[in-house]
């Protein structure tokens, strides 16, 4: 595969020439995953937001990797190149986030892990480093400080019905467009808080060619994601805040609405661990929009 055209997207950047393609077998398929960095050296688990994949990282690795910081980005399954669940199976994304995390730590038999997490990547590290607390060295969270609590009673008949839906379509019933068409849709879809740019960066797994046709493409996810439901209550994510001991980054993108207990979890969290926390100019992806905004800082973090 060419790192430097996939998808229709054309690049000369350094950020095409310094990942190493993965895949982790799991029962029902594989984790797929970019290695950034030496091999020789055990990378943080960089874990991407709902809906995205392994590329939201692609801006920031290449300014965190050195000759002691390696950086493995992964597909979550339903996701970029990674399997689908089954048919049938529904989509508990932190629970399953969770056991998919314990999966790669025991495949790699690390002993250690670091995580780094975007949105629902950063809630997926908040769970593991409470739940398995002496095995997390450090955890760096980008605009998330728990997963989110619960919705509304009165919203789980649709995400129901929509899994019941969506788990029923052939791939073939998927909308299909011509490249340029596709990353309008998806600059819509983020509601323009992802640039072009990032948009192209994050449909080089974000979507693929049909086979009957290789200049038309349509969605590699899941749709049967669009049916998540989030369960948690504020009492459960605090409980869960003062089991962490590992040392904490958190980063809140200030053009992104703060949730009501984003202070009051931060604080929980101090109960146990020590918490570095900044603001940065930007919105809920500046770290693929403007990964300059937080590199310094999270470079900073990991010599700490």
């Amino acid at each position: 595969m060419s790192h430097s055209q996939t998808n229709g997207f054309h690049s000369n950047s350094h950020m095409d020439e310094e990942f190493e393609e993965i895949a982790i077998e799991v029962p029902w398929g594989h984790i797929a995953g970019k290695w950034w960095g030496a091999r020789d050296v055990q990378p943080i688990l960089a874990i991407h937001g709902w809906q995205d994949n392994a590329g939201s990282f692609d801006a920031l690795a290449p300014l965190l990797i050195g000759p002691n910081v390696s950086i493995l980005s992964i597909d979550l399954p339903g996701h970029g190149m990674s399997s689908h669940h089954p048919k049938g199976q529904p989509y508990y994304i932190y629970w399953d986030g969770l056991i998919h995390t314990r999966r790669i730590v025991k495949h790699f038999k690390w002993e250690k892990v670091s995580i780094m997490g975007h949105s629902l990547g950063g809630g997926i590290g908040f769970m593991y480093a409470s739940i398995f607390p002496n095995e997390v060295d450090k955890l760096i969270s980008l605009d998330l400080v728990c997963p989110p609590l619960g919705e509304a009673v009165n919203s789980f008949e649709q995400k129901v019905e929509l899994f019941l839906k969506y788990e029923s379509l052939h791939h073939s019933c998927n909308p299909q467009y011509e490249y340029d068409k596709m990353i309008n849709i998806t600059v819509h879809g983020y509601e323009d808080q992802l640039t072009r740019k990032s948009c192209k960066i994050l449909m080089k797994r974000g979507m693929k060619p049909t086979r009957e046709n290789t200049s038309i493409y349509r969605f590699c996810r899941d749709p049967v994601l669009k049916s998540v439901i989030t369960m948690f209550s504020l009492e459960q994510v605090c409980a869960f805040a003062v089991q962490i001991t590992c040392k904490v980054l958190n980063i809140k993108a200030l053009d992104c609405i703060q949730a009501t207990y984003y202070d009051t979890v931060l604080d929980k969290i101090r109960t146990n661990a020590q918490v570095d926390y900044h603001r940065v100019s930007g919105n809920h992806f500046v770290h693929l929009n403007n990964p300059e905004r937080v590199s310094g800082i999270i470079s900073k973090f990991l010599k700490s």
